[in-house]
């Protein structure tokens, strides 16, 4: 009988046992499982195609970087040496404050041009002086254009906040490229040799 009751006792400290490391178990959880507080979120990616918009961008400032540098070792021209060093400065810029701003949510930025991207600056680096002003200022103008169109579609429609505000904020740098791009055409195409420039890039 004694036997049986030290066998009861060692069953009923084995349940309580039990009971209390259910109940610290159920104290380490998340502070959401314990009082009911929401756990911190992280920040959601961006839609598709907010996502394909700043990709696109950056491949594009990446782009409009790497042939501004190419402007300014093989223009002729002032004004295109000019543009070139605008692009070097306004897109490295834009590129820095698109970085920070996917950042935080997920989404990571291409580290090089898109293909056509570089098949342009290949093409552009086998012309100098007045061919390279010529084709490169055209090229601009086309580039400049497609851009416009993108930031504004992306400025109107965005459905990231922060994405649609660094469309807005970058459109009228945009806007100021094209203007300028399509000014320094005009005046090479007045200059002696107007039609220099390579069947490809009329």
């Amino acid at each position: 009988m004694a036997h049986i009751r030290s066998l009861s006792r060692c069953a009923l400290m084995s349940a309580l046992l039990a009971s209390s490391m259910g109940a610290l178990a159920q104290g380490a959880g998340p502070p959401s499982a314990r009082d009911g507080s929401a756990a911190p979120q992280v920040a959601s990616a961006l839609s598709l195609s907010d996502r394909n918009f700043v990709q696109n961008a950056a491949q594009g400032g990446k782009a409009e970087v790497e042939l501004g540098r190419m402007a300014q070792e093989r223009a002729a021209h002032s004004q295109v040496k000019a543009f070139g060093e605008r692009m070097l400065v306004d897109h490295g810029k834009a590129n820095a404050k698109l970085l920070q701003l996917v950042s935080s949510k997920g989404v990571p930025l291409p580290a090089q041009p898109s293909h056509s991207h570089a098949m342009d600056a290949a093409r552009l680096g086998k012309l100098s002086g007045i061919e390279f002003d010529m084709a490169y200022m055209k090229h601009m103008i086309d580039d400049d254009k497609k851009d416009v169109a993108a930031f504004e579609k992306a400025a109107q429609s965005a459905q990231d906040a922060e994405v649609k505000a660094f469309a807005m904020r970058t459109l009228p740098t945009l806007r100021a490229h094209l203007l300028q791009a399509q000014t320094a055409y005009n005046t090479l195409r007045k200059q002696p040799a107007p039609n220099v420039l390579p069947p490809a890039w009329r």
